[in-house]
């Protein structure tokens, strides 16, 4: 593991990522959008190939922001989060999942998102 994090670090780190992450949400949907008009010759309003080019090199800028912070980016349609940490002497990662309202979930690494279970209220 990198970085560790408590529950705590964890949070304030999400909270100071909060703004880039709502704007990787938008640029990943403005891509979507301008991929599909690319794709099929239809137009957008939100342009074309250039402007196409200029959301990917965005989200390139706004995922290598989230990762400089330590924290390792699982997917991002959903925007999927995790933070290493140790829990009751055991390795896990805090777990944030696009749409959670705060970060209150745990797994072990071994067993991946299906083994997401919920922080204990002392966390």
């Amino acid at each position: 593991m990198s970085d560790v994090y408590t529950a705590a670090e964890a949070r304030a780190v999400l909270d100071r990522l909060r703004p880039t992450l709502d704007a990787l949400i938008e640029v990943r949907a403005d891509l979507a959008e301008l991929g599909s008009a690319v794709q099929s010759g239809a137009p957008s309003a939100l342009g074309g190939l250039p402007e196409l080019k200029a959301a990917q090199a965005r989200l390139d800028e706004l995922l290598s922001a989230v990762v400089a912070s330590g924290v390792e980016v699982k997917g991002i349609a959903p925007v999927l989060l995790d933070f290493p940490s140790v829990l009751d002497d055991e390795p896990v990662l805090l777990c944030w999942l696009e749409g959670d309202a705060e970060l209150a979930w745990y797994h072990r690494a071994d067993l991946g998102f299906a083994g997401r279970r919920r922080l204990p209220p002392s966390s």
